[in-house]
């Protein structure tokens, strides 16, 4: 049935994050399973459904152990919410779902709890706000005027904000509103400050008629959806530009081609497909789910390092095991609400996708940002895209194709009946990317090596296994090798490593906007769904590089593009250069002048408002008072410790700078924004304080001792640093992915 190819071992990366968020545990939170019987319960749990198609026990544990093999060879691997809940009490194993948001507070309000629901169970939710009527339109019902999509979008926000997802990760939305909305100038700019809508990743659905207009350089209707009048027209090149502007400012909003989509979805007599799952890759009908897999690239190639081919028969043999897997996954599924379960089993769509692809180019030989890195994306998915309809249409001759098929563009066409509406979707994969020890979906990798940060405080370098078996097979590898390495990432400047291999480890931030958006369109060409994509900038990218990137993604056919800029999202750390003390010096503090002038700023944190009072002297910041709560209290108590050791620093003549990056980035389980800024702490708060106040007193400050300018920290540079770790988030997907513990954010 299936071609057996020795299974690779589970990393420390694996298996830490198995142990975080996918091992049961019991009721101490210890965990009692390990990966072997994790893959043994789901691959039973999905199995179970063979029983519904006349299979007898046989049949039933011959599914069982393929399904197991599959996964525990690291071949296959379905979508989180699978991995955790199947065979459990939840057994809740989609991770996307769309709900509907009506123009009426009923059907809003029923959405807050419909989102509630799924959030709590592990899924996440896309919504199309583009149904309700603009601020200041009419409310017959009471007189009044409307509030608009953007102000009902904070209410989702804030309710997201207290459901976490069954314990394991907080929950995530995508909002989406169409471009030709009246409020969606408003909509761009709902996350130009980091402050809000922080569980929402926003994108606009753009129009063909919007492209149009862009392209004529003309203007282009807005219209009220309550009425269908329409209320004004913008100038595309306009409201585009707005759009690249924020964008470029922290990557938000994305944008969806949403004309395109619905040109491809499967079932238009059903209804219209209006936003997609909270990464982008999943166009769904309001009230429609979907469980998503994703095939390891990695495990294909068949050859020599740096020489391999892609094995395409035993890809076809696995790929057809899992569809049968992800279909089986629909019975098994249990569903927050009825609506959704009747929708998802009339269309039964499911989405196979792909990981470490940047891994089987490495071992093909072939460079990321290369012709022959398309054509063999091409290759690779239109292989998937037909094993995966083939698998389908030989499941709707055993089981029956999906209800819907009577109604969808494939009967009008007269194609073969198939089990399922669409079969392949490419993911970001963050967490089980982790879990197969290979780069996340199609995206190249993030970093040749990097620094992970272990309790006691200590570093250790992870070097990506294909380099470091390079590496020592041609000998070149020395520890001391690793650790620059994992200063940026990347290899291209190491003149120690053989150019063949800086070129074949290109790493995001090494290949142009223009071959992301190449790679990205070579797997839309052959994906019924849609394709997560991350383009990476460099911190110094321009709009127009963003206006670029854009451009091309619609041009060469891609249905949504997200871009991220270093550093985009997050505050960034400056060297002053200043000279230190003499190594040894002791220093007695200055003494306390009769009077000071200084200045409080209040910082909002996770345990409440904190009182940041800076005095200075002449000579600069010279004490600091900090107040939270209650005199007293352990929160107060710490902060009024925190503020006497700083007074003592700074009166001893210590860097103002060096005391706040000491503070800057210690975290606790409490995290919060102030006005844009992401608060770690109140320690974190206290050190941002103290930089404000220094760059007040001194705007030079941001030179560095060579007289450049200031260079940005390699972890502030990417998407911050793990709240629950300390270790490096990749954005990737419109996500932010801890590589080391397997948190995420979006």
């Amino acid at each position: 049935m299936i071609t057996l190819v020795e299974a690779p071992m589970l990393n420390s990366n694996a298996l830490r994050v198995l142990e975080s968020r996918y091992l049961r545990k019991d009721d101490t939170g210890k965990v009692v399973e390990t990966p072997e019987q994790m893959f043994a319960r789901v691959a039973e749990n999905i199995a179970s459904a063979e029983a519904s198609y006349g299979a007898d026990e046989r049949e039933r544990h011959h599914w069982a152990e393929v399904f197991r093999r599959t996964m525990a060879s690291l071949d296959f691997l379905p979508n989180s919410p699978t991995l955790m809940n199947a065979g459990t009490d939840i057994q809740q194993l989609s991770a996307c779902f769309v709900l509907p948001v009506e123009d009426s507070m009923e059907a809003i309000f029923d959405s807050i709890k419909h989102t509630a629901l799924i959030h709590k169970s592990g899924g996440g939710t896309g919504f199309s706000f583009s149904r309700l009527r603009p601020r200041n339109d009419t409310v017959q019902s009471t007189q009044g005027v409307s509030s608009g999509p953007v102000s009902f979008m904070g209410v989702f926000d804030a309710a997201t904000e207290t459901v976490r997802q069954g314990g394991r990760r907080r929950g995530a939305n995508m909002a989406m509103l169409r471009v030709d909305h009246p409020d969606i100038l408003d909509f761009i700019d709902s996350k130009s400050a980091d402050d809000r809508l922080n569980n929402f990743n926003i994108s606009v659905a753009v129009t063909d008629r919007f492209m149009e207009a862009l392209l004529e350089g003309g203007d282009y209707e807005l219209i009220n959806p309550r009425t269908g009048a329409v209320t004004a027209s913008l100038p595309a090149m306009d409201v585009f530009r707005r759009m690249v502007d924020r964008a470029w400012l922290n990557g938000e909003p994305g944008v969806i081609f949403i004309d395109r989509i619905n040109a491809n979805n499967p079932t238009p007599a059903v209804g219209a497909i209006e936003s997609t799952n909270p990464c982008g890759e999943q166009p769904l009908l309001p009230y429609e789910s979907c469980n998503l897999g994703s095939v390891n690239l990695a495990r294909f190639a068949r050859g020599e390092m740096g020489n391999a081919e892609v094995d395409f028969a035993r890809l076809r043999e696995v790929v057809a095991v899992a569809v049968r897997f992800l279909d089986d996954v629909i019975d098994m599924n249990s569903y927050p609400l009825p609506e959704i379960e009747q929708l998802t089993r009339a269309n039964r769509k499911i989405g196979l996708g792909v990981m470490g692809f940047a891994d089987l180019l490495i071992q093909m030989g072939i460079a990321y940002q290369s012709p022959e890195a398309e054509a063999i994306a091409e290759d690779i998915m239109s292989c998937v895209n037909q094993a995966a309809i083939e698998a389908s249409q030989a499941l709707a001759k055993e089981r029956g194709a999906f209800p819907n098929f009577s109604r969808s563009v494939f009967a009008e066409r007269g194609e073969a009946p198939r089990r399922n509406a669409t079969v392949t979707t490419i993911a970001p994969t963050g967490s089980i990317s982790i879990i197969a020890g290979v780069a996340s979906g199609v995206e190249p990798l993030f970093g040749v090596a990097f620094k992970r940060r272990i309790l006691d405080g200590a570093e250790l370098v992870d070097v990506n296994p294909l380099f470091e078996r390079v590496a020592r097979d041609e000998e070149f590898y020395s520890e001391e090798l690793a650790a620059r390495i994992a200063q940026d990432g990347h290899v291209r400047d190491m003149d120690e490593v053989p150019r063949r291999w800086r070129n074949l480890f290109q790493t995001a931030h090494d290949v142009t906007p223009e071959g992301h958006i190449r790679i990205q369109a070579a797997f839309q060409k052959h994906t019924e769904n849609a394709v997560s994509k991350t383009v990476n900038l460099a911190h110094e990218s321009t709009r127009e590089d963003v206006e670029e990137t854009f451009r091309l993604a619609f041009q060469l056919g891609c249905k949504g593009v997200t871009i991220y800029r270093d550093g985009s999202r997050d505050m960034q750390v400056l060297s002053t250069g200043k000279a230190a003390p003499a190594p040894g010096a002791r220093r007695e503090p200055r003494p306390r002048p009769e009077s000071v002038s200084g200045r409080t700023t209040r910082m909002e944190t996770g345990c409440g408002n904190l009182y940041v009072t800076t005095n200075e002297t002449s000579d600069g910041p010279f004490e600091l008072f900090a107040s939270i709560g209650k005199t007293g209290g352990c929160a107060a108590s710490q902060t009024e410790a925190i503020g006497r050791l700083v007074s003592l620093s700074l009166r001893s003549g210590v860097d103002p700078n060096a005391v706040a990056r000491q503070l800057r980035g210690v975290r606790c389980p409490y995290p919060s924004w102030n006005r844009g800024n992401k608060v770690l702490s109140c320690a974190d708060a206290i050190g941002q304080a103290l930089e404000k106040f220094v760059e007040a007193s001194q705007p030079a400050v941001s030179q560095n001792a060579a007289g450049s300018a200031p260079e940005i920290d390699r972890a502030e540079r990417l998407a911050g640093n793990c709240i629950e770790c300390g270790n490096v988030l990749e954005f990737e997907g419109g996500c932010a992915v801890c590589r080391v513990c397997g948190y995420s954010r979006c």
